[in-house]
């Protein structure tokens, strides 16, 4: 797959920065027709999932995230409960629809455990009217199921929330059908037991330095035209030098295998977070990744990374910290953790996590 510099349809004159869309690769996303941008905007940030934010500065970041040539978003109900598809709209307003591909999400909406999670029709149908209010759109582009390994049965997904969601495109509410999550074998089953055209895939921390488990999926989504969208290149935290929150997923073998990869980055005058970027950015067969945040500063840092290349001392770097901390991990992925706590907590058992992602 080759990324092309052309203009895209989204481009507006009186908006955009014409160098700057030039300067973004994009890319056709699987059978769509849509030429979404390399690097896209994830906009949980806007709903205080990472940190409390300040609203005037969110919104400034949606709109030079998009004057500056990226043309995709993606949001969903649950990230701040709403806010974010409120944040969202108020940054919208006033920018041409055509400026922009915009994707929500049904499913995952509550905080409370037993409201957390609703995939039925009635409830998928109501989530799409409501998240077209919040944002004041018409319709979006890709509506998306959120998380479905959450679901008490994928069989529900097969045969309740994806015919409603086709009830949803074929009203003209939105263009196109996504299905979403972490676990990996999910999306095989779905797309391949779906009478519903799927369009689009979308998961998160599988294309990262600590975990490249998408690669093997990649052929079986090309075969059948799906859009391949990747979200969080530094893995929710875990390729920082912050670290991952307290609540992060992760077992404690990737989590240290991470920090030492950060540490050793630092003593080698690297940013962990540029070269997982740069992996992601760099990993074959994605057509955009997203990125969240609701700083203007982390946002250029980031736009940066889309065009600029690692030096060899980077590249040397990087392929130290994947063979000396990462290849030695008997496993990548925190595949059933979220889903066994989530279950739990059902239960009423207690649970040191708090749910904020996927």
């Amino acid at each position: 797959m080759q990324c092309e510099n052309s203009l895209p349809d989204t481009f507006t004159p009186e908006f955009h920065d014409n160098r700057a869309v030039l300067q973004m690769p994009h890319n056709t996303l699987g059978k769509t027709g849509l030429k979404v941008s390399k690097l896209s905007f994830g906009a949980s940030s806007l709903g205080n999932v990472f940190r409390s934010t300040n609203e005037s500065e969110s919104i400034e970041v949606v709109r030079e995230a998009l004057r500056q040539g990226i043309n995709y978003i993606d949001v969903a109900p649950w990230y701040g409960h709403g806010l974010a598809e409120k944040v969202l709209g108020k940054a919208l307003d006033g920018i041409p629809r055509t400026a922009y591909y915009i994707a929500t999400k049904v499913g995952r909406y509550q905080p409370e455990v037993d409201k957390m999670f609703d995939f039925s029709a009635e409830r998928t149908l109501r989530s799409v009217d409501e998240s077209l209010q919040r944002m004041g759109l018409d319709f979006v582009d890709i509506i998306q199921v959120h998380d479905m390994e959450f679901a008490p049965s994928l069989d529900i997904i097969i045969n309740e929330t994806l015919p409603a969601l086709q009830k949803v495109q074929q009203s003209g509410k939105a263009r196109f059908i996504g299905i979403t999550g972490y676990p990996l074998g999910n999306f095989r089953t779905v797309l391949e037991r779906s009478t519903v055209k799927i369009d689009t895939v979308l998961t998160y921390c599988r294309a990262c330095i600590h975990d490249n488990g998408l690669q093997e999926y990649i052929p079986f989504f090309q075969e059948r035209g799906i859009g391949i969208i990747n979200a969080s290149p530094i893995a929710m935290g875990l390729l920082s030098n912050q670290g991952p929150p307290d609540w992060h997923p992760a077992t404690k073998d990737i989590k240290e295998a991470c920090a030492r990869s950060a540490s050793f980055c630092r003593e080698n005058d690297c940013d962990i977070s540029k070269l997982a970027m740069a992996y992601t950015l760099g990993f074959p067969g994605i057509h955009t990744t997203l990125f969240s945040t609701a700083s203007l500063g982390n946002l250029r840092k980031n736009l940066a990374c889309a065009n600029t290349q690692l030096s060899h001392k980077e590249e040397d770097v990087l392929k130290d910290v994947i063979k000396r901390y990462i290849d030695p991990l008997p496993v990548h992925h925190w595949e059933g953790v979220e889903v066994d706590e989530y279950k739990r907590q059902l239960q009423g058992v207690p649970d040191e996590h708090t749910f904020k992602l996927g």
